[in-house]
């Protein structure tokens, strides 16, 4: 089902960004309570996909709803901006980026919204859902009261994990924060449809509060990955050693393992706290350089095992987590360029990414590859049936780590 100008129907919803990965299950979950929700996006074929009933990246469980919201009516998609006008709520999933320089885009947001504003209208609430940087979402409502607009503006950050947005937006609490209670509790009876669990904070906290999520996960992971790289550098097994002291100890339940730490928010969103302590944020720097300096020490140890310049590496999952297909930021893609200055060949396959041409299949990965490296944790590769050497710094296989 697609809207159109000539379409009738009042909305309860539009979600700005709705056929990503972001928007899409927000849509979806909201439209499967019983909302009228449009799914905006300015990507034509994601928006035709979607229409279709055709997921265009994989969530575990989004297909079934995605299908029962569109034959129920409840749920449509569009390109056309002008659907905006014709909402009660607007929930705009775009967030704040950083550039190459690792320094966030403070401005990227507000003009967005700039262009969509012709299309606001008195008694909207808009709802900013995506991460922004500290300050954006003040920077928001001036530019509403500057333009003489009558529309609420609230906060209410996602904090869902991707593959998981189906069950997670029904039960996780919901973040909420505006400026005055009234507008605080027009946003938490929007997300009351979706979780009885409502937490209210000031904007600020709340913006505060997404960025301290993704950076205390990433921070995490910079712990283990550091603990495991100096256990291998002494020939121990990080693994074996996580797992003891883990065991009956809730104190160290959780102590993550070992692996590559990216996708599109964790190092982004870390980088953004870092700007916003004006780059003293020690801790956020020295998380990076372990987390991003990870397949740089794998390239380095592989070195030491065979003789990389004659060696054919293959590359086991390039998506950025697993039985994912999102490649985004994904740290398969920083291995891939080290190895193709250092070795041979380097050959990538996935089982579930599609969007790059370059990939193999895998048993032609095995048949050509002298050594290979699973990247990404997808549970295939945890019953792989080779001889040859893997490096598993996930412990997915229970072979050690061959590092």
């Amino acid at each position: 089902m697609h809207l159109d100008n000539e379409h009738s129907w009042e909305l309860d919803v539009v979600v700005v960004g709705g056929c990503g990965h972001v928007g899409l299950p927000l849509a979806l979950a909201f439209a499967d309570r019983g909302l009228r929700v449009c799914a905006y996006d300015i990507d034509r074929r994601a928006v035709e996909a979607v229409g279709a009933g055709q997921m265009p990246f994989r969530e575990e469980g989004a297909g079934e709803v995605l299908r029962r919201v569109l034959s129920g009516g409840s749920f449509a998609t569009t390109c056309d901006a002008s659907v905006i006008a014709r909402s009660e709520v607007i929930v705009v999933v775009v967030g704040t980026p950083v550039d190459e320089h690792l320094n966030p885009d403070p401005h990227v947001v507000p003009a967005v919204l700039e262009e969509l504003a012709c299309h606001f209208r008195p008694g909207q609430l808009l709802v900013l859902r995506s991460t922004v940087y500290p300050g954006v979402t003040r920077r928001v409502e001036g530019l509403i009261d500057e333009r003489g607009l009558e529309v609420d503006v609230a906060f209410c950050p996602e904090r869902i994990a991707e593959g998981h947005a189906m069950e997670e937006l029904f039960a996780l609490p919901q973040i909420v924060s505006a400026r005055d209670q009234r507008v605080v509790g027009r946003a938490a009876a929007l997300f009351k449809t979706l979780t009885p669990s409502i937490v209210e904070l000031e904007p600020e906290e709340a913006e505060l509060a997404k960025l301290f999520t993704n950076t205390w996960r990433y921070i995490k992971f910079a712990a283990a990955n550091q603990f495991f790289v100096m256990a291998n550098d002494h020939g121990l097994d990080y693994a074996r050693i996580r797992a003891a002291l883990a065991h009956d100890y809730p104190r160290a339940a959780d102590m993550p393992g070992a692996g590559f730490a990216a996708g599109p928010c964790l190092l982004k969103d870390t980088m953004q706290l870092a700007a916003f302590t004006n780059n003293t944020f020690v801790l956020g720097h020295a998380a990076m350089l372990v987390n991003e300096g990870l397949p740089l020490y794998l390239v380095s140890r592989l070195e030491e095992m065979c003789d990389l310049r004659a060696s054919t590496v293959g590359i086991l999952g390039c998506a950025f987590k697993a039985e994912s297909d999102d490649t985004r930021s994904s740290l398969a893609y920083k291995l891939k360029r080290i190895l193709g200055f250092k070795a041979r060949r380097v050959l990538v396959t996935d089982p579930y990414v599609t969007s790059d041409p370059n990939l193999v299949c895998l048993d032609d990965l095995l048949d050509a590859s002298d050594v290979m490296v699973i990247a990404a944790p997808h549970r295939v590769y945890a019953e792989l049936s080779t001889t040859k050497p893997v490096v598993d710094i996930w412990d997915l296989r229970r072979r050690g780590s061959l590092v």
